[in-house]
């Protein structure tokens, strides 16, 4: 997560010139490797989720939707699998008490950045409640398309190719918000079927994927949460 938040970052920082002396320049490369591992311990923490299969990682200074989506464009462009436990990586830009009138206060706000006039957009939503009985998925999603419509009659939904998904997941008594891109490109977010070529997709499979994401196992969702 680190290497990948410094090259989405650009702080990446370009390999030095080698030393002549062969111990300092190993005590150079061990004190850099020491550096650079505590400061990717505070910027990653992981965080009890209080779900089954869901693993939250808190971070400091880090913008969670564009590392995502870097990660998820790296596997998509270059078909290189790189976990074989994640199942799904998701962001969380934006957290609230998961209550019909406190979704639906935070999100007047939320949304603004992406969706308030002047800006504008074509827009899905997607829902999942975990732990949670209390939220309606139908009354959830019309609540939140209409804040979005509110704000700019523009934005129109679109469930075929959007160009913003939002994605709202609930873990018992929290609602984790997000608003991310290119969501149908990238697979839904799935580590695993983003890396699949052309020739490897399946309709098929990929409906008995879904499912499957669905069902407890082993495989682990994977979201990030934002302080």
């Amino acid at each position: 997560l680190g290497e990948k938040d410094d090259v989405a970052s650009g702080n990446e920082e370009e390999e030095e010139v080698e030393d002549d002396d062969v111990e300092a320049a190993l005590k150079k490369e061990v004190d850099q490797i020491r550096t650079s591992t505590e400061k990717n311990l505070h910027r990653f923490r992981s965080v009890e989720s209080g779900a089954n299969n869901v693993v939250f990682i808190r971070t400091l200074n880090v913008e969670p939707e564009k590392l995502v989506h870097h990660i998820l464009k790296d596997l998509y462009t270059t078909k290189k699998r790189k976990s074989r436990v994640i199942l799904r990586m998701l962001p969380v830009t934006g957290t609230c008490k998961a209550f019909p009138e406190d979704l639906i206060k935070y999100a007047e706000t939320f949304f603004q950045p992406w969706f308030k006039a002047p800006n504008k957009g074509t827009f899905q939503i997607v829902y999942k409640a975990r732990n949670n009985n209390h939220m309606n998925r139908d009354e959830v999603i019309k609540d939140l398309a209409v804040i979005v419509s509110s704000l700019n009659p523009e934005n129109k939904v679109d469930l075929s190719n959007p160009e913003y998904t939002i994605v709202v997941e609930i873990i018992k008594n929290v609602c984790c918000l997000s608003v991310v891109k290119d969501y149908t490109l990238f697979r839904k977010y799935n580590l695993q079927e983003v890396v699949k070529t052309t020739k490897e997709e399946n309709p098929q499979q990929s409906a008995n994927d879904e499912k499957k994401a669905q069902e407890p196992s082993k495989e682990k969702p994977f979201s990030f949460f934002k302080a």
